[in-house]
């Protein structure tokens, strides 16, 4: 960094840090006072906030006393549809008499965001110890609200990840302060996402707190998916919520400077939206939601069909020393996921929104691809019309080649409107089977920013795929949160549930093939060769791809395919591929022009970016 960049660099942070108008002392009195405004008392409302009979968490204290060390014992439930995880979470809260221990990367402030916040304050004040631990920069970013929060009950208490120059919302201008003066430290986040209940009962994987998670979203939703897991395993769960919870990163809410200007300058707890008597009433949906997780015979009804019994299940998770570059490699999500890939004998299928690996990721599969029996190795991953990435799609779209030829991948990338995708997205109510055709939508009219999500040729509600999952020779399922990215190796704290049981692993292998099918995902495969000069064309075209910022040649490698009516899939290779093949382009469904896509790709995103994406 030069000297000029490095002085304006130090105003900047100078000039930020010096808004707080409280001193440190003031700062102190300002926590006491969230502390002493905090009710202690404990009890519930029969019928409506007590905890209900669940015969799920039954289920987790069954699991943990008929287990062993040598046997362990573990019931699970894959969480594919969004309102099943969003009920699961309701219903486990609901019925919590202990402990509920809640980690998350993004906590919004909508209908889902709201409805779970408000059931972890009742579990609360009916006597769970409930702790709440977000990542700083997406995680409930409203200074009023969490010191409302701070104050609210003595059996609730919000802690934030890393906060930023000290503060529960960063400022835009904090954000390229943040860039400027402390890249690595800014860029570390807690990519964890957990619900933890009474040490027995745990969900984790993608879905964060937001509605776009659940099918709720009016524009863009995510396909997405949880486990729900309960036996022993629970206890690595809480064990490592521990390690974060004590972590000096992790700061209670109150001694952040903009929340305790706000404790000080209301003297106690300043008022806030969510404990106004005259806010209006919930959506339907949100009501019909609620009277359901309070139902736990219905809930099991809606699990059941989805539970499966195991035996041996890990959790594999990042510490928060990973951000200190302290892991040892056992303790590392990454080496695990690293470890099981090369584990692979036959066939491994992987299913992640962003496809841009890190150079230990490459090595691994490059191993795979050097034995003799060289493993099939299958990828769902989105397409440009489905991802909300557009740097992150450039940067996969960049090393296609290279997937396809040197590694051997076998690439779907999701369709933007799947034809038989597990999302319900209804405009009223929970459970509603209508697509909700009135809702805004995401279509030629979209801004397409580099931000979000590109705009489209025709409207419609958008999915984009956010699963993460792996399975290994039809013996192994993993779900979790760890996106087979640079950012989930080195930034991001990650976790994973892995299940060694071939059943689970079947179903596991069925909803990612269901994503792959031809009315979900379009194939990726090779161009057909042109008569003349096809080995220029590869041979530009890898030189290309090897520059180290910018691939300029024009002529990609690879191209999206539809597989025409009356053909049966077959593999790009093989004859008659090209005949039951449609090629519809490299960016299918994207209504903006090729020229235009490939500008982007060229000026905006190089492959100096890629550890951060």
């Amino acid at each position: 960094m030069s000297p000029a960049r490095r002085l304006f660099t130090a105003l900047l942070v100078l000039l930020l840090a010096g808004c707080s108008t409280l001193s440190v002392r003031e700062r102190r009195e300002a926590a006491d006072l969230a502390l002493a405004a905090r009710s202690t008392e404990v009890g519930c409302r029969e019928g409506v906030d007590c905890a209900v009979a669940s015969p799920l968490l039954a289920l987790g204290h069954a699991a943990v006393a008929a287990s062993t060390p040598e046997a362990p014992r573990h019931e699970v439930v894959l969480l594919d549809r969004g309102q099943d995880s969003l009920l699961a979470r309701l219903h486990l809260i609901r019925a919590a008499r202990e402990s509920i221990d809640l980690q998350m990367f993004i906590f919004d402030k909508d209908d889902s965001g709201v409805l779970v916040l408000e059931e972890l304050l009742a579990a609360a004040r009916r006597g769970v110890k409930v702790r709440v631990l977000l990542d700083q920069l997406y995680g409930l970013p409203d200074p009023n609200l969490q010191a409302s929060l701070a104050g609210h009950h003595a059996n609730f208490e919000l802690r934030l990840y890393n906060p930023t120059f000290d503060e529960a919302k960063t400022q835009k201008l904090q954000y390229a302060a943040g860039i400027l003066c402390c890249f690595m430290k800014f860029n570390q986040r807690m990519h964890t996402k957990l619900v933890l209940v009474d040490g027995v009962a745990g969900i984790t994987g993608g879905r964060n707190i937001q509605d776009r998670y659940f099918d709720w979203a009016e524009g863009y939703n995510y396909r997405d998916r949880d486990i729900l897991v309960m036996g022993p395993v629970a206890k690595a769960m809480a064990e490592n919520f521990d390690a974060f919870w004590s972590y000096e990163r992790s700061r209670p809410a109150e001694e952040l400077k903009d929340v305790a200007e706000r404790l000080h300058r209301h003297q106690g707890v300043p008022p806030s939206w969510l404990f106004d008597p005259e806010r209006p009433p919930p959506p339907p949906r949100v009501t019909a939601m609620r009277d359901e997780a309070g139902d736990g015979a219905a809930v099991m009804a809606r699990m059941e069909p989805l539970r499966l019994a195991v035996g041996r299940v890990d959790f594999y998770a990042d510490l928060p020393e990973k951000h200190e570059g302290e892991l040892r490699a056992e303790e590392d999500a990454s080496q695990a996921m690293h470890d099981l890939v090369q584990s692979t004998q036959g066939e491994l299928v992987i299913q992640t929104p962003y496809l841009v690996l890190s150079r230990e990721a490459r090595k691994v599969f490059r191993g795979l691809q050097k034995r003799a029996d060289k493993p099939a190795v299958w990828v769902s991953t989105n397409s440009l019309a489905a991802t909300d990435a557009f740097p992150v799609y450039a940067m996969s779209h960049k090393y296609k080649r290279l997937y396809l030829r040197e590694l051997g991948f076998r690439i779907f990338e999701y369709k933007p409107y799947p034809t038989d995708a597990p999302i319900n997205v209804a405009a009223t109510g929970v459970l509603g089977e209508e697509r909700a055709a009135h809702l805004p939508m995401f279509g030629s009219g979209s801004s397409g920013s580099s931000s979000g999500p590109v705009p489209l040729k025709r409207a419609g509600i958008r999915v984009g795929l956010h699963a993460k999952s792996l399975v290994v020779d039809g013996r192994i399922g993993v779900v979790g949160s760890h996106n087979f990215d640079p950012r989930s190796d080195n930034l991001n704290t990650e976790s994973m549930v892995v299940v060694h049981d071939a059943e689970f692993a079947g179903a596991l292998l069925a909803s990612i093939r269901r994503d792959m099918t031809p009315e979900n995902a379009w194939l990726i495969a090779p161009q057909e060769k042109p008569p003349v000069l096809s080995g220029l064309n590869y041979s530009l075209g890898k030189i290309s791809e090897k520059l180290p910022i910018f691939d300029i040649w024009p002529f990609p490698y690879a191209t999206s395919y539809q597989l025409r009516p009356g053909c049966n899939p077959i593999p790009p290779g093989q004859p008659g591929f090209y005949d039951c093949y449609e090629d519809v382009g490299a960016f299918p469904e994207v209504d903006l022009p090729l020229k235009t896509v490939y500008t982007r790709i060229l000026t905006a995103f190089g492959a100096g970016l890629v550890p951060i994406l």
